[in-house]
């Protein structure tokens, strides 16, 4: 059996800079050090970053006054900082860049006086970080069907944002909806939906051209690892997110010749080669590793200045 490595996988630049910045902080400070929800959405960073002595909270509040607070790589609403700085805390900004991006763009339009439509799904940490930005003055859509139910009062003013981890299939068939409903909609530029998303889903695509099989490495709560696995299901191939090589039902692999394995954005590789060994013990027999060619995404993201050195 042949088992194909998606490139890229794993890892992105804006998880490597938020794990670092907490690492970080504990190194500068000691601990604890406490994080608005988990840094990212892998149970395996988050417990090692709690041995080490991060402490996850849900709220500010449930931090002690003058502590150390840093935000998730997801980001966080004006309110929540108001809520931080309220109760004393000394924080540090762990979300990722593109994500700031984002608010700036939901922070700008607000102040044009635009509504804003964000595509997304509800409850993420994302979403509702960036839709407090808005001041009340946003709606979010998960579908074309939450599309057609919009009640706009000023459709020549409305602009759109989308939740970075999105599938750019799913946010193609919303935007074009929003389009035909409100034909003077400003949509989102291509890259809202950032790079590493992107990189990851081109790379599933690619291995649905070989593999019967793909398996996702990634946690239920991870937006962007759930969507490779749609990227493959829509291909017509078999996926499953799996958390780790435990999780692999052997029956899968029932007369697959090719097993494609990735990993979402916030997966550490270790995992992605626990999950080859057991494919090898699973098979029992010649297992053959290959990987698509590497890709370079060229992007690193710099720490807080009072981090830095």
């Amino acid at each position: 059996m042949e088992i194909l490595l998606a490139n890229p996988r794993g890892f992105c630049a804006g998880v490597d800079r938020a794990i670092e910045i907490v690492e970080k902080t504990i190194e500068k400070h000691g601990g604890p050090v406490y994080v608005r929800h988990e840094i990212v959405h892998n149970a395996h960073v988050v417990q090692d970053l709690r041995e080490k002595g991060a402490v996850f909270v849900d709220e500010p509040d449930q931090a002690p006054s003058g502590a150390q607070l840093v935000y998730s790589a997801h980001g966080v609403s004006p309110a929540v900082r108001q809520s931080a700085a309220e109760n004393g805390l000394r924080t540090l900004d762990a979300t990722c860049p593109l994500v700031t991006k984002v608010h700036n763009e939901v922070l700008r339009r607000v102040d044009q006086g635009f509504v804003i439509v964000m595509v997304g799904h509800r409850g993420h940490v994302e979403v509702e970080g960036t839709m407090g930005h808005a001041r009340g003055r946003a709606v979010l859509v998960e579908s074309v069907a939450d599309v057609e139910g919009l009640v706009i009062e000023n459709p020549d003013r409305l602009a759109c944002v989308t939740q970075t981890t999105l599938s750019v299939d799913d946010t193609r068939e919303i935007l074009d909806a929003l389009r035909r409903r409100f034909p003077k909609i400003e949509l989102p530029k291509r890259d809202d939906i950032c790079y590493a998303t992107q990189n990851r889903q081109d790379a599933v695509a690619k291995l649905a051209e070989r593999a019967q099989l793909i398996l996702v490495v990634g946690a239920p709560e991870s937006s962007n690892s759930n969507r490779l696995v749609e990227v493959a299901q829509r291909r017509g191939v078999p996926s499953h997110l799996v958390q780790n090589a435990a999780d692999v039902d052997p029956a899968w692999l029932e007369g697959v010749g090719c097993v494609g394995v990735t990993a979402g954005a916030s997966t550490p590789e270790f995992l992605v080669q626990e999950l080859i060994a057991h494919l090898g013990k699973l098979v029992g027999t010649a297992v053959t590793v290959n990987s698509l060619p590497e890709v370079d995404e060229g992007m690193t993201f710099k720490l807080p200045a009072e981090l830095r050195g």
